[in-house]
């Protein structure tokens, strides 16, 4: 496969950025409120052909380049030896309760190919019939173990930060089995036909700099190196403070995801020119309507410069109010764009992405099904 996001990723030259967006099949799209008031969440994620079915609803109501897998960070879970709600506003719930940092030894060790097959099913159907690439996923260790304690979000970063400093012999042994089984989890997703793995670390902001480098960073690179010997392509989504991008990117992964709290010029910068970068059109932006959504999406344009390497996506998730119509508009608006020479310097690129943003915008129909 040599498509737009591959060749982003290896930054290779692409006639424009590839464009996809983080929860594109989510609680945006009228289609799936329908199949969720009839079907629980977990209930479709275990049905192979429904997952699928999920996965590929966007390409209903906006034509983006690529799909990411329907399933849930703590889909995991299950399969080491925890049973998991999912809970409105909360997010995943492990029962029994975790009780405390002993809890580790409840954890099973399992193989993803045999506990977690209607994952890699629901992949297998659907590089049968989708017409772009596949986007697995899993959770990086700290992300991941921040569902394991209970509370709201906040109190469960404490409580994990409170266990990383307090009991670092129980964490290496926490964030250690997660790594082994969360890079076999990618790892089976790629071998199952996923084009590209990306690996979210969406709570990390919660850490200073240097708390990162010296309690988080040194898994999250053993995740994302056993990931790249696999000849696994990485997308590492980190959230939340943009003083972590260096280290983020130190960490690994051939693009670094980042969000809208700094222009992904200098987003770019901090990772470094040779790192591919995911982002960062701030989803708030198409909750103001499509004006305002369309400025937001020239800025990001204007801003990336036609440098190689760039993949187009919302800095954290499409929220559920989005208009899929607004959503559209922007994804038009990006399939209009044109790197004639990609490289080229940014002031340059900056005025062709304002050119190409007043073009009157192609009308691409939806996919039939």
């Amino acid at each position: 496969m040599d498509d737009l996001l591959i060749r982003a990723l290896g930054r290779r030259p692409t006639e424009r950025p590839p464009v996809w967006f983080m929860r594109q099949a989510g609680r945006c799209l009228p289609r799936y409120r329908e199949i969720r008031s009839e079907r629980g969440f977990l209930e479709i994620v275990r049905d192979p052909v429904a997952a699928a079915e999920v996965t590929e609803l966007p390409l209903e109501y906006f034509p983006v380049d690529a799909l990411i897998l329907f399933q849930d960070l703590s889909t995991p879970f299950e399969a080491a030896g925890l049973d998991v709600e999912l809970r409105a506003g909360v997010g995943p719930v492990v029962l029994p309760p975790w009780g405390g940092p002993e809890d580790v030894g409840r954890l099973q060790v399992f193989d993803p190919r045999v506990a977690l097959p209607f994952v890699l099913e629901a992949i297998r159907v659907l590089v049968e019939r989708a017409p772009v690439p596949i986007i697995g996923f899993v959770g990086a260790p700290f992300t991941l173990c921040s569902y394991l304690l209970q509370g709201s979000r906040a109190s469960r970063l404490n409580g994990l930060k409170g266990l990383i400093l307090g009991r670092p012999d129980l964490w290496n042994r926490l964030a250690g089995f997660w790594v082994d089984h969360l890079a076999e989890f990618g790892i089976a997703q790629f071998e199952a036909g996923a084009a590209v793995v990306q690996v979210f670390d969406s709570w990390v902001g919660a850490l200073s700099p240097e708390s990162y480098r010296e309690h988080v960073l040194p898994y999250s690179r053993a995740l994302l190196s056993r990931l790249a010997a696999a000849g696994v392509p990485t997308i590492h989504f980190g959230s939340g403070n943009p003083a972590l991008l260096g280290a983020l990117a130190d960490a690994g992964g051939d693009a670094v995801g980042v969000d809208w709290r700094v222009g992904i010029d200098v987003a770019w910068n901090a990772i470094g020119a040779d790192r591919a970068i995911q982002g960062n059109l701030d989803p708030a932006s198409i909750l103001a309507g499509e004006a305002a959504a369309l400025e937001a999406t020239r800025e990001v344009l204007a801003r990336a410069g036609g440098r190689v390497g760039h993949i187009f996506n919302v800095g954290h998730g499409l929220d559920p109010a989005s208009d899929p119509a607004v959503v559209r508009a922007v994804v038009e608006l990006v399939r209009s764009y044109r790197t004639d020479d990609a490289g080229c310097p940014p002031e340059r690129a900056s005025s062709r992405a304002t050119a190409s943003a007043s073009a009157i915008r192609p009308a691409i129909p939806s996919r039939a099904r």
